[in-house]
């Protein structure tokens, strides 16, 4: 049975580490290098994008987590991680004001933070699933909007068929909600497949 790690640094961590055990799936909190060595796969959560970044920055995380990557390891993005995961975060006049942090370039798509709107703009949504036989309720806070997508990339699902929220290329997942906050455990089935 693989062990997957869950990036534990800020954000909805603790809530995939219960959906996994829901699938009865090994999984580990991963906040140093050394809790990378000895995991299959890893999730990066969803939570506030750029502070996750400078925290893969400041525990010198990232290079480690590209280089898994490019050895075939399944790494799976939901909403601050799809962005995080992504080529390139196109940014708005004030927050070109701000620091920014590179993504990790390992999905070929460009994202566009909180494109969804402010929290208060949070909205619930019925998606078919490439691989699911019945909807999957999802929930968007404060979601990232693809705006362009590579040549490589799959679409797995997308709202009212224009606007893709879960995307696929070779052993990279993201999606731009957050299946860790529903009861229904069926994205991270999909997730462990890839393995």
């Amino acid at each position: 049975m693989p062990v997957i790690g869950v990036l534990s640094l800020q954000g909805d961590f603790a809530e995939h580490v219960l959906m996994l055990d829901t699938l009865e799936v090994n999984s580990t909190e991963i906040r140093s290098q050394d809790s990378l060595q000895n995991i299959d796969g890893l999730i990066i959560p969803g939570g506030e994008s750029t502070a996750i970044m400078r925290l893969l920055e400041l525990y010198d995380l990232k290079n480690t987590i590209i280089s898994l990557a490019k050895t075939g390891m399944p790494i799976w993005g939901t909403c601050a991680g799809m962005i995080i995961l992504s080529k390139n975060i196109l940014h708005s006049e004030s927050q070109n004001k701000i620091h920014k942090y590179d993504p990790l370039n390992l999905i070929d798509i460009d994202i566009t933070r909180n494109a969804f709107g402010r929290q208060i703009d949070s909205f619930e949504f019925d998606l078919d699933v490439e691989g699911l036989t019945d909807p999957y309720h999802s929930i968007f806070i404060r979601a990232p909007q693809v705006s362009r997508i590579g040549k490589n990339v799959e679409v797995l699902s997308s709202i009212n068929d224009s606007t893709p929220v879960i995307l696929k290329q070779d052993n990279i997942l993201v999606s731009s909600f957050h299946p860790e906050l529903t009861h229904d455990n069926r994205i991270h089935e999909l997730f462990i497949k890839m393995f």
